[in-house]
């Protein structure tokens, strides 16, 4: 599902425009002043980081200590636990495998969001 990028002649603004199908045809509206003076632009793409390019990134943490303090990124600290857990013979709660899969899809929990 396409996200278009139209930037606004009149008030050099920029509006996105979500739809469902592929349509070159479409000529939003500005949302930020309302005119129909709109060009599309060329977009920029997003992409999906592996947990080989974060380990890349931010270094190999079991390089370390093997602490919390080893991982650089929220995203690596799911690892940790992980490891934690299955060192102690425990099975993962649900719940933190869900903020663990989140996490590392780029959306973190409220007490890490800020750090």
């Amino acid at each position: 599902m396409p996200i278009y990028e139209f930037r606004c002649a009149d008030c050099k603004k920029v509006t996105n425009y979500f739809t469902r199908k592929i349509d070159t045809e479409v000529r939003p509206p500005c949302e930020h002043c309302g005119s129909s003076n709109t060009s599309r632009m060329m977009s920029k793409f997003g992409r999906t980081y592996t947990r080989q390019d974060i380990l890349e990134k931010y270094g190999d943490p079991s390089a370390g200590r093997g602490g919390p303090e080893d991982y650089r990124d929220p995203r690596q600290i799911g690892t940790w636990v992980e490891k934690k857990f299955e060192e102690y013979g425990m099975d993962l709660p649900e719940e933190a495998r869900t903020m663990i899969d989140a996490a590392r899809e780029g959306e973190f929990p409220d007490p890490v969001k800020d750090l």
